[in-house]
């Protein structure tokens, strides 16, 4: 078995220090500016924390992996599949 790999050029260049400095610098931003933003109008917001938590939910659900429970592949014919009720 040899250890010796030859890699192609990839067409897509590694992201360079400064550009990712600079996503850190707006994320960093948009915090900053949400913080002020939520200071000024919280009386208006907390108002509707009970919908946010209820739109939270269907969204998580969107977004999520749905593929990072490790069941990718290892499926026997004569293993039994448990789930949660199982445990």
């Amino acid at each position: 078995m040899s250890t010796d790999h030859i890699h192609a050029p990839s067409s897509m260049p590694e992201p360079t220090r400064p550009a990712r400095g600079l996503w850190v610098a707006a994320a960093m931003t948009a915090l900053i500016a949400a913080f002020f933003l939520l200071r000024e109008h919280w009386g208006h917001v907390a108002g509707y924390w009970p919908y946010l938590l209820l739109l939270a939910c269907p969204v998580m659900h969107l977004f999520h992996g749905h593929g990072g429970h490790g069941h990718q592949g290892h499926h026997d014919a004569g293993a039994t599949r448990l789930t949660n009720r199982d445990a």
